[in-house]
């Protein structure tokens, strides 16, 4: 194959091998123990294991831990259990499943936690399903404050029921509640597809008049029928007009396929300096990819982080691109500044908690 930098074609042997499709697919400590673990999705059912090996790589010395949902579609019920366990009291409800033609469901903690330290979920408008059962079961329960965008409000639950000729029919049989009796879905009555997907209110707590009204274990207002309503909101991050002609003329990706055929190697140093910048510059310029003086100086520190991740995948692979975005992402700045409160209120229910789990188990 050809490649620039290079004045023959490449060879290379290829090997077959099993690639490992990762749910959790970043997990470091973004600070000085504070963990910061990204959730994909909940569609596998090692999820559970693979946030606990994280954990377990944080080790004991833990003292926060930062849970980003944002983009997550949901996935198995049992995930989202499983993941709540890490952080409940044994026998504390996660959620229930009530219908109108088969008996109630109620998922409980089955082991329990004795996790030390404060959580802080980062969520957004497609935070949907088992991600809103995961936030909203550590919500109520005062173990983990949730912070960005109200949720994107998928609670329900299809049933299959077989027909003939290996054909099926998918019923909705339940809605899924939070442990306090939040419902979870959003109302669609009077929408079309279109606006139910892409057509939302920003339910700022002004908007909350007509919602449902819960309490958390230690008497905190929470709002239902609406998806999960962050208790701290975090505006949703969105491009300019540079940002978007940069993305879709591939602009960075094109960039680090040029910065690498000229340079050995991405050192684990490396900076994007003034150099790099008048280089990159120059790269837009023979490309035809218009812009200003203003536009990069507006957009400087997007623009140095979409290099060197772009270059440190391509160096070091996806996940070491992922970690240099999610330390220039604003949105996980803001949610960090958070953890104290979210320590405060730890500690004001820690005392609590055991009899708050008695309570809920008597239920």
């Amino acid at each position: 194959m050809a490649r620039e930098g290079s004045e023959k074609p490449l060879s290379f042997d290829l090997i077959r091998d099993e690639i490992p499709h990762l749910t959790v697919d970043l997990a470091y400590e973004i600070k000085p123990h504070i963990g910061y673990v990204h959730i994909a999705s909940f569609s596998s059912e090692t999820t559970a294991r693979e946030f606990q090996d994280a954990l377990d790589k944080f080790g004991p010395e833990t003292q926060g831990l930062l849970i980003d949902l944002r983009g997550n579609p949901g996935g198995l019920l049992n995930m989202a259990v499983d993941i709540s366990d890490k952080f409940l009291q044994k026998g504390q409800i996660v959620v229930s499943q009530r219908g109108r033609a088969f008996p109630d469901q109620v998922y409980r903690a089955p082991h329990g936690s004795d996790a030390k330290f404060p959580v802080v979920i980062l969520v957004n408008r497609n935070t949907a399903s088992a991600a809103e059962i995961l936030s909203g079961a550590l919500q109520d329960h005062d173990r983990a404050l949730i912070v960005g965008e109200t949720t994107f409000g998928k609670g329900l639950v299809q049933t299959v029921f077989p027909i003939s000729e290996n054909t099926g029919l998918a019923l909705t049989t339940y809605h899924y509640f939070t442990p306090s009796g939040r419902l979870i879905q959003r109302d669609y009555s009077g929408e079309s597809r279109f606006d139910y997907f892409y057509i939302r209110e920003d339910a700022a707590p002004a908007n909350n008049t007509n919602k449902e009204v819960k309490l958390t274990d230690s008497g905190r207002t929470m709002y239902g029928g609406g998806g999960i309503t962050p208790d701290e909101k975090i505006p949703e991050l969105k491009s300019n007009h540079q940002q978007d002609v940069l993305l879709m003329k591939y602009a960075f990706f094109n960039y680090s396929k040029h910065y690498l055929a000229t340079h050995a190697s991405v050192p684990r140093d490396f900076v994007v300096d003034d150099a790099v910048m008048n280089d990159f510059k120059s790269f837009l310029k023979e490309n035809k990819i218009e812009y200003t003086d203003a536009d990069i100086a507006t957009n400087l520190d997007w623009i140095k982080s979409s290099i060197k991740a772009e270059l440190f995948t391509a160096q070091f692979g996806q996940t070491q691109g992922m970690k240099v975005r999610a330390d220039w992402d604003p949105q996980i700045a803001k949610a960090l500044t958070y953890m104290p409160e979210a320590l405060a209120l730890y500690e004001h229910k820690l005392p609590t908690q055991q009899g708050g789990a008695k309570q809920t188990a008597s239920n």
